[in-house]
């Protein structure tokens, strides 16, 4: 499988998928109502995507 890198832009929206779930998780950041756990599985999802799918 040929990996390449993803666009900046699916870059920076998972980091911030990721750094809301860490704030949610440590009772930082409670507007979003959706448990930290999915925040960082769909960050991570979308990070792994970007990476197969070329244009992504």
């Amino acid at each position: 499988m040929k990996l390449t890198p993803p666009k900046a832009v699916t870059f920076w929206i998972s980091v911030a998928l990721a750094v809301l779930g860490l704030l949610s998780q440590l009772a930082l950041f409670t507007l979003i109502p959706v448990p930290a756990f999915w925040l960082l599985f769909f960050g991570f999802v979308l990070l792994a995507l970007g990476l197969m799918v070329k244009g992504l």
